[in-house]
């Protein structure tokens, strides 16, 4: 699933290895460097530091990540498990990648460029000041077009703090929260976007999913779940989703999925 969320971002080449990567440019010279390496196993341990500094010598200019797990908090204390490669759980890559690639065509900055041992708070301060600047371009109009567009947000959530964190963190990337409900969003939602903090998905929490859904079907819906699984996220997105996020939630994650609407 992250793979195909990636692909309806940008052009995807999949290689079995960095080194068949590395030949597969070789042997087409001249062409432009990536812009982003995933490194996606299907086993742990299966890329090694070699790896890493294999493609950054073949694109010096090239970032790189690889995808984890949902047990990727698991490891926040104890590093990455390449040294200077920052892990995207496989749920949030498809909004940050949204994100950086935006970023890197208009020249801000992404978390991409903080250590791979950066703490959450210093990503979430250079988010700001990336996704902070995107608004006020919005705000201020040309000459330079802001890559997401302010939008009228309706935020639901299972516990008030949590309510009150989602609108912050929305406001800051610049758009307007119109409602705020604690526990699940009503059916008549007047917004064209929703945010649903749902803490713990349940199949209680799906099938208002799909009434809502059903109600109204133009609705773009965010959820948030605190163990995204692969199955869960599936039945979410067949339920009516646009895409759902880990949490806590990642503010490049949300500015990244949001860009989707105008796509949509």
């Amino acid at each position: 699933m992250a793979r195909a969320g990636l692909a309806a971002l940008a052009d995807v080449t999949d290689a079995d290895s960095p080194q068949a990567a590395v030949a597969a440019a070789a042997a087409t010279a001249g062409k432009a460097t990536p812009a982003l390496a995933v490194l996606a196993s299907d086993r742990p341990a299966r890329f090694t530091a070699a790896d890493a500094l294999l493609l950054s010598q073949a694109w010096p200019l090239m970032p790189i990540v690889s995808v984890a797990s949902s047990l990727v908090d698991g490891r926040r204390r104890s590093g990455p498990l390449l040294a200077g490669i920052e892990e995207v759980p496989w749920h949030d890559l498809p909004g940050r990648c949204g994100w950086w690639l935006a970023a890197f065509e208009a020249g801000l900055p992404t978390s991409l460029g903080l250590p791979a041992t950066s703490r959450r708070e210093e990503r979430l301060l250079e988010s700001i000041a990336g996704i902070g600047s995107n608004s006020m371009r919005a705000s201020s109009g040309p000459p330079v077009p802001a890559i997401l567009a302010p939008a009228e947000i309706s935020v639901a959530a299972a516990r008030a703090d949590d309510l009150e964190g989602l609108c912050d963190l929305l406001t800051v990337a610049g758009h307007r929260v119109v409602k705020r409900q604690i526990g699940r969003p009503h059916l008549d939602e007047a917004a064209g976007t929703l945010v649903w903090d749902a803490c713990d998905l349940a199949a209680g929490d799906l099938e208002w999913l799909r009434l809502l859904a059903a109600n109204r079907p133009g609705l773009f819906i965010v959820l948030l779940d605190s163990f995204p699984r692969g199955d869960t996220v599936a039945a979410a997105l067949r339920a009516g989703a646009a895409a759902v996020l880990g949490r806590p939630v990642c503010l490049e994650a949300v500015a990244g999925t949001l860009l989707r609407r105008r796509t949509l």
